[in-house]
């Protein structure tokens, strides 16, 4: 879904990029080239100076003393622009290089006055020419610029060509200002005077092709005045005199008649440069609104596009997250809830499941959601029905087997019972003393028999009817427990003290003991005893019985797991232990029976082999008709015990604690 909505945003943010690039770019164009036209028309304002500074300083050097007052507000005029373009390099690098001998032409054309050999008309001429034609060539407006707006191309065309056609008509000034004020053409002076015709005509006609209509009229209106019409007259005369006959021409009159028609053209000039620059204005006006509706329409397209992706992802994502928060809820509270609630359940178990009709109706929250995280939601249903169903049938099995396992053992209960009281019978019976051994003996193997029935009953969960006895000796229990191993011959009743246990908890605890003397005499060496002791422990008010084996022990995994199955006996215990561990369970469960404070612990004996303390709270515990024993006795085996009991106990402790944290 990112990647899906990710592409078209990108490529949408790409074009309003690229649109927003050109439209700035440009922008960028249309304010450089407004400001260089700016400078264009400064610098013909230069030029125009320059101009009129030729004609006076060309006319001064062929005898016309009368130009000299006009020539210097002229030169005054072309030191202020000169000044006015030291800011701009390219000007300013044009000037250095064609003016820079200046102040030296003035110089010597001032002398000329006086002394008529110190300046030449011709080179005075050619300096002056030169640099008007450099600041003529310097073209701040960069033809990419232009490029794009024909109209902006054509009037700086017309612009250019216009400044060649109106410094042709000023060099022409200037030269016959000379030739008329000396009164012939000298030299190369006639054909310089048609070049410059020539030239002022190409360009005339240049201009007339790339012009508008309106600077075409202004240009002929400048050439259709009475002034123009008799330049035009001096000009016919000064071709009359190619041969280099005299010139009777005023040159003042042909000065203040060509300045007429300069002016004119300059003002022409001025219209199509404001022209131009107006066109420019208008493309700048036009690329700043471009630039503001490329940036709004981006702008707008990037927020309907993050709209439309918002919606669109969180019409997938809410769904989504409300699928993951119900599959959560079955997994974690809903489903185990449910089972725990039908593991529980003693009847039928239909109750407890969803209705036939609406197992699989999605959650209602889901129903917003597109057709396939419905038909997820309905899938998740089915498998949390499915897995109910499991559950019940599961529990449904497990009760049945239960009931069976029970059923089964309470009829071996009862035959076992029956065969006792039979075996009981023929042992009063009975006068030989080696039939009476074997009677002996398979009333031995009856007994154990009654023990494993009551086990099964035990891992069944099926509490047998405890008898209302009176309470029992400590040694007559452990006797009983004795009573039902069959190698009993092996067992040493160590020291017991003396001990009431009450008549509901003593045959649960002859049971119990005799589980774990059985198993500490399956797993030692048949030459070794298995050692029971009994102590009274009055700062704690119990009663502690210790099994002892020197057999082959256990490792501490195994070790941890027994006492965790010693500790916690439930019914999940019992179906995830390993059949080897049942016996654990069995005194799990008989401790349980025993209530609060009592408990069984396995630790290491000193020297090798398995020790397990079954503890006994005092409320177990009837009245002693005699007892003073506050201590265990002395003697080394019940300090190793008592040692081994609370080092053990402190390991499970710090274990239990670890496991906790962890």
């Amino acid at each position: 879904m990112a990647v899906v909505i990710t592409v078209p945003i990108c490529l949408l943010l790409a074009a309003a990029g690229l649109a927003v690039y050109g439209r700035a770019e440009a922008l960028g164009d249309a304010r450089t080239t407004r400001a260089e036209v700016g400078l264009s028309l400064r610098v013909q304002e230069l030029v125009h100076q320059l101009q009129r500074e030729r004609g006076l300083t060309s006319g001064l050097l062929g005898g016309e003393r009368g130009f000299r007052a006009p020539l210097a507000a002229t030169r005054e005029r072309v030191d202020t622009a000169l000044r006015g373009m030291r800011s701009e390099p390219a000007v300013e690098e044009v000037v250095q290089r064609h003016l820079r001998r200046l102040a030296a032409v003035r110089a010597a054309a001032d002398k000329h006055t006086a002394d008529t050999d110190t300046a030449d008309r011709t080179s005075s001429l050619a300096f002056y020419t030169a640099a008007v034609d450099a600041l003529n060539a310097v073209d701040p407006v960069a033809e990419t610029a232009t490029r794009a707006d024909r109209q902006l191309s054509d009037g700086l065309a017309a612009l250019r060509e216009l400044a060649a056609a109106k410094e042709s008509v000023a060099l022409e000034r200037g030269l016959l200002n000379g030739v008329f004020a000396e009164g012939a053409f000298h030299g190369r002076e006639y054909l310089a005077f048609t070049e410059v015709r020539a030239s002022r005509v190409a360009a005339l006609a240049r201009f007339r092709q790339v012009a508008t209509a309106p600077q075409r009229a202004a240009l002929d209106k400048a050439f259709g005045t009475e002034g123009a019409r008799r330049a035009t007259g001096y000009e016919n005369r000064a071709e009359d005199a190619a041969d280099g006959s005299a010139l009777r021409a005023d040159a003042g009159t042909w000065w203040d008649t060509m300045t007429v028609l300069v002016d004119a053209l300059h003002t022409v000039q001025q219209q199509v440069g404001d022209d131009v620059r107006d066109r420019a204005d208008r493309l700048s006006h036009d690329a700043e609104l471009g630039l503001a509706a490329c940036l709004c329409v981006g702008l707008c397209t990037a927020a309907l596009v993050a709209g439309f992706a918002v919606f669109a992802s969180r019409s997938l994502t809410r769904p989504l997250r409300e699928l993951a928060a119900t599959a959560h809820e079955v997994a974690r509270h809903r489903l185990p809830e449910t089972v725990a609630r039908i593991q529980r359940s003693p009847q039928d178990h239909r109750e407890l499941l969803p209705p036939e009709d609406g197992r699989d109706t999605p959650d209602s929250r889901l129903l917003g959601g597109t057709a396939e995280i419905a038909e997820v939601a309905a899938s998740l249903q089915r498998v949390e029905d499915t897995a109910l169903q499991l559950a019940a049938q599961q529990a449904g099995l497990r009760r049945n087997t239960t009931e069976s396992l029970a059923n089964l053992g309470r009829r071996n209960q009862n035959l076992v019972r029956r065969q006792l009281s039979l075996i009981s019978r023929l042992e009063r019976q009975e006068l030989d003393p080696d039939a009476l051994a074997e009677l002996f003996e398979l009333d031995h193997l009856a007994t154990r028999m009654r023990r494993n029935a009551e086990s099964l009953l035990v891992l069944a969960g099926q509490n047998p009817p405890q008898p209302t006895a009176a309470p029992s000796e400590g040694i007559e229990v452990v006797q009983a427990a004795v009573a039902e191993v069959e190698q009993y011959r092996r067992v040493l009743i160590a020291t017991v003290e003396p001990v009431r246990i009450r008549g509901h908890a003593a045959s649960d605890a002859a049971h119990l003991l005799a589980e774990l003397i059985e198993n500490g005499l399956n797993f030692s060496p048949p030459t070794e005893p298995v050692e029971v002791h009994g102590w009274y422990d009055a700062e704690d008010d119990t009663y502690s019985f210790a099994v002892v084996d020197h057999g082959i022990g256990m490792s501490e995994a195994d070790k941890e797991r027994a006492n965790t199955l010693l500790r916690d006996s439930g019914e999940e215990a019992v179906l995830a232990a390993p059949t080897r561990f049942l016996g654990h369970l069995v005194v799990g469960r008989l401790a349980d029976r025993l209530g609060d404070g009592a408990q069984v612990h396995l630790f290491d004996t000193t020297g090798g082999g398995l020790s397990a303390l079954l503890v006994l709270p005092g409320r177990l515990l009837a009245p002693a008709q005699s007892r003073s024993v506050t201590t265990p006795p002395a003697g080394p085996t019940v300090s190793a015990l008592l040692n081994g009991f609370r080092a053990g106990v402190a390991r499970a402790e710090a274990r239990s604690t670890q496991g906790v944290s962890s």
